[in-house]
């Protein structure tokens, strides 16, 4: 028995309750215009100027690699769109970004996120200096004071005093002069200490640097607390993942934290001991580039090496620095030498050149499908329009839900992707005509010559797919643009030609102009190379005798 094609129509129907979806999800979301790169629209551009963090002049040629490796994962954390991070010298990083607001891009490449873990031996509320004009959360959410869940609140760095008095007992500047990690649990605060910390108003932070096996004082970012901290507990590099998100039952976003197995040790055992203590003791501190970002209490040991930093923390902000944790520290302390707008790199000719070059090339395929296959050209340029709708809703989808940005390598994938549809429809018109020529009628060639042609056009897309998964891993800059919207066309090609083109060609099948092989259907007998339809002399036959005739050989 030959296959019928199942139900041809109904596919078609849900097929385009689908895309009439994503068009509703643009409308929901008020988005209509894909994201645009560097090449087309311009974006932000930064020059970092790297200072050694030992005080020499000589800056190491690998750590400079290094942090432009580090900055490159932070900025394409934003997004797949196109990002170039390049260095420029001996001592400069340039980084351009689309789409990106200069002050998040500045804090975002700028922080060295030097993360650590303290035990507090003191706290108390302070007024913020005069001279500093308070700052919202972005969040718009008013700040936590910290409690058994650490804050976050994410708040602009605070101006840096022109000349910080110095603190009574001198502070050393280089480790391995303090307290051993395994000691720093055990360390106690001595009476210079207290007096310098009694002492200390957050205008004063720079006079007190953030050497590991030392004891801190420090602020909270907002400046309405500073703490007395002591020596490293957990150095931020036994963090092996860090993630933003909302946990079950709540609303707020938090950041996730989680150590390896021999940070979620030591956290457990900290945890523990600090359970102990009174008040303001049994806190620990997470400290980020010598800022207090959170000091929660402990009531319990921690076991699991899991933490959570909660509080004022909006998607935007939680994200960020989660992002910043996860993609580490900078081996270098960088200085914002230049931040500027640039426009387009491309001007209105050579991408008004590049459109007009796609819709000549889309013109001559259709004016080719239809000079060949005649009225099946129809289906040609329905599948075109269909796989066309689909890529420009996708591609502004993720331009707003990931940051992908359309550039002019991008376009060129798209471009190629008209070849690759039209591509999927040859192989499978070439299978209904082996199909006829081996005697199947028109109807049973339509579905016989899909079973054998769906194989082949997966396995042209799964090659194009393999290619652009491979120069997206190993490209940087504008190429990998070219190589994700291939992938993207890929599989969208797929879900066409199985959804749309197949189910479209079993219902022109059926139809008499198409189904009968009219010399304008493009399956006509000459077109299909036969003499005549298989069934169809047979019928005629039938019509003058009146004796039932055969359809022809069935699959």
């Amino acid at each position: 028995m030959a296959n019928r094609g199942g139900h041809p129509g109904r596919t078609l129907i849900i097929f385009g309750v689908i895309v009439a979806a994503l068009y509703g999800l643009m409308a929901v979301t008020n988005n209509w215009t894909p994201k645009l790169g560097l090449d087309l629209q311009g974006g932000t551009t930064i020059t970092l100027t790297a200072q050694n963090t030992d005080g020499t002049g000589k800056v190491d040629p690998n750590s400079l690699q290094l942090a432009r490796t580090i900055i490159q994962s932070r900025v394409d954390s934003l997004g797949v769109g196109e990002t170039e991070v390049t260095t420029s010298g001996d001592r400069q990083i340039v980084v351009a970004v689309p789409n990106v607001q200069q002050d998040e891009l500045v804090r975002l490449v700028g922080q060295t996120a030097v993360l650590r873990f303290r035990a507090v031996y003191g706290a108390e509320a302070v007024t913020p200096p005069a001279t500093q004009e308070p700052s919202a959360n972005p969040s718009g959410e008013p700040s936590q004071e910290p409690s058994a869940s650490p804050s976050g609140d994410r708040r602009p760095a605070p101006q840096l005093p022109t000349a910080p008095p110095a603190p009574s007992t001198p502070r050393p500047s280089e480790p391995g002069k303090g307290t051993p990690p395994d000691k720093a649990i055990e360390w106690q605060p001595s009476e210079a200490d207290q007096s310098d910390f009694a002492a200390f108003t957050c205008d004063q932070a720079d006079a007190y640097p953030d050497v590991s096996d030392q004891p801190l004082i420090a602020c909270n970012r907002e400046q309405t607390e500073k703490y007395l901290l002591g020596p490293t507990l957990i150095e931020g590099t036994k963090l092996t993942t860090a993630s933003a998100g909302v946990p079950q039952n709540q609303v707020q976003w938090v950041v996730n934290l989680e150590f390896n197995s021999e940070g979620g040790a030591t956290f457990a055992a900290v945890t523990g001991t600090l359970a102990t203590r009174q008040p303001p003791e049994n806190q620990f501190a997470i400290v980020l580039d010598s800022e207090v970002i959170s000091a929660p209490s402990v009531s319990s040991s921690i076991p699991g090496g899991r933490a959570e930093i909660s509080g004022s923390f909006n998607q935007q902000s939680a994200t960020e620095l989660a992002n910043i944790l996860k993609y580490g520290a900078l081996p270098l302390s960088f200085e914002v030498s230049e931040v500027s707008n640039v426009s387009a790199t491309l001007g209105g000719e050579q991408l008004h050149a590049g459109i007009i070059a796609g819709i000549v090339g889309l013109i001559l395929v259709v004016g080719f499908c239809f000079l060949y296959y005649r009225g099946l050209g129809i289906v040609v340029v329905s599948s075109l329009v269909v796989a066309a709708a689909i890529t420009y809703a996708a591609v502004v989808l993720l331009g707003g839900s990931v940051g992908f940005a359309l550039n002019l390598p991008g376009i060129a994938g798209a471009i190629v992707a008209i070849g690759v549809t039209a591509d999927s429809f040859v192989i499978y018109f070439e299978r209904i005509r082996d199909e006829v020529r081996d005697g199947r009628s028109l109807r049973t060639a339509i579905e016989t010559g899909w079973v054998r042609a769906r194989q082949t056009i997966l396995i042209a897309d799964a090659v194009s797919m393999l290619s652009a998964i491979i120069l997206f891993i190993l490209a940087i800059g504008s190429i990998k643009g070219f190589a994700f919207t291939l992938g993207l066309t890929t599989i969208i090609d797929v879900a066409v030609v199985f959804f749309f083109t197949k189910p479209l060609m079993s219902l022109l099948g059926r139809t008499e102009f198409f189904g009968q092989g009219h010399r304008l259907s493009g399956l006509s007998p000459d077109h299909l190379g036969v003499s005549v339809l298989p069934g169809m002399r047979s019928r005629r036959a039938a019509a003058k005798t009146g004796v039932p005739a055969t359809a022809g050989k069935e699959a």
